[in-house]
């Protein structure tokens, strides 16, 4: 039986990871959770809840990854055989308002989690990453893994920051860097200032969509259910050990892996395949975000072949997993508050 140590554990992907590992091993999860920025209780509750079986293997801390991890604390988590760093702060328009403190969170959090990984000593220390890091992707063209960073905007700067540090722990200190970089994540218990959530917010209560971009290009995303991020997480762990620096002289980077959805879907399309599942008529107008607000890129996009060849893919396609997850949000509208 495995210990895992999963950071963000009541945020929105923190979540859907502990319930993905809850269900497909008998491993204990070590939550860890300051509940102050967009993580809930509310979310390991719904789940814990619905089985009651999993309180057992789950323990649930609250801390501020803002101040490094005490010995106490360290004592109170115990041994842990793999690290899942998926807590950050992740709302692009609140990182464009307030740069100094989100990047800052960012940044602090990042160094005091490897600083606890150089004493524990994990298996594993996975770094949950962002497409944005590699900045905008031009039609027809998908970021591969160690394509050149070039963020567009303070969320996706410190980001890579985050990225950039980790690679310099593996590289000085030789902890087992593994960074993963995803999407647009979906799923149940979302927040409503994410696209999906907010489409279905809107939609139930008759008001109009914004659909971010013009006449001649609407912005569009690669989407993944936040489930499927975490299948190819627990993947990643059982079959793929990370590189080391110290294996080879010829060792220059660490594991990287791109997570990617199989289908690419703009954001009228997106609203609309809402709008069709919840049996709603959309109302909507186009916004051009691209020429008013800094920061914004219409296309994001990755290649997901390394992965995949690896032997992974998304066990649920997206329109199913789009469908699950209106379907369980109607049912729950209390999500949508």
């Amino acid at each position: 039986m495995k210990n895992v140590l999963c950071t963000g554990s009541g945020g929105f992907i923190g979540a859907h990871t502990l319930a993905h590992i809850m269900h497909n091993t008998d491993w204990n999860v070590i939550c860890l959770d300051s509940f102050r920025h967009k993580g809930k209780t509310d979310r390991i509750r719904e789940m814990l809840t619905a089985h009651p079986d999993w309180h057992a293997r789950t323990r649930v801390i609250m801390h501020d990854l803002n101040a490094p991890i005490s010995a106490q604390l360290m004592d109170q988590i115990g041994p842990v055989d793999y690290i899942l760093n998926i807590a950050s702060e992740s709302h692009v328009d609140r990182s464009i308002d307030y740069p100094v403190p989100f990047v800052t969170n960012n940044t602090n959090l990042i160094l005091n989690m490897l600083e606890y990984a150089r004493e524990v000593k994990p298996n594993v220390f996975m770094q949950i990453s962002t497409d944005e890091v590699y900045g905008a992707a031009e039609p027809g063209k998908n970021h591969a893994e160690w394509a050149p960073i070039l963020p567009s905007n303070p969320y996706s700067a410190s980001k890579a920051a985050q990225e950039a540090i980790a690679i310099s722990y593996w590289r000085t200190y030789n902890v087992p860097i593994v960074i993963t970089n995803t999407m647009n994540n979906f799923g149940e218990m979302q927040d409503t200032e994410k696209f999906i959530p907010m489409i279905m917010k809107r939609l139930l209560n008759g008001q109009k969509v914004g659909i971010h971009g013009n006449a001649e290009r609407i912005g569009s995303r690669y989407y993944l259910h936040a489930r499927n991020h975490a299948d190819a997480l627990l993947y990643i762990i059982n079959n793929l050990p990370p590189t080391m620096y110290e294996d080879s002289d010829k060792v220059v980077y660490p594991s990287r892996y791109n997570v990617v959805g199989d289908t690419e879907v703009d954001n009228l399309e997106m609203a609309k395949l809402i709008a069709r599942f919840m049996g709603k008529k959309l109302d909507y107008e186009l916004i051009d975000f691209h020429a008013t607000r800094p920061g914004h890129d219409r296309r994001y996009a990755l290649d997901g072949t390394k992965l995949k060849s690896l032997g992974w893919e998304p066990p649920v396609a997206f329109e199913e997993s789009l469908k699950r997850t209106v379907d369980w949000t109607m049912e729950r509208k209390e999500w949508l508050l």
